[in-house]
């Protein structure tokens, strides 16, 4: 009676300790490798679209800029126009 108990006992112990081996095993080389690859897209996508918007905001800056006259452009960079030069 005491042996089967006991029988039974261990034979839970291990087939627990088996059940949860075999789900990090799984976790390991199924789904943590997934969840990275999903973070690094995600990571690219942002940097992306952060780029993109760099370059956006640039280009109005430039058609901004080619709109002024030298006199314009010193006074953007905080100059004073005189004489036909910026100080």
């Amino acid at each position: 009676m005491i042996s089967t108990r006991l029988s039974i006992i261990a034979g839970a112990l291990i087939g627990g300790f088996t059940v949860f081996l075999c789900f990090g095993i799984v976790n390991d080389l199924v789904l943590l490798p997934q969840a990275k690859e999903n973070g690094r897209a995600l990571e690219r996508a942002d940097t992306l679209k952060k780029a993109i918007d760099l370059v956006n905001e640039r280009s109005r800056t430039n058609a901004d800029i080619q709109k002024l006259d030298d006199a314009g452009i010193c006074r953007e960079l905080d100059g004073v126009w005189r004489d036909g030069i910026c100080h």
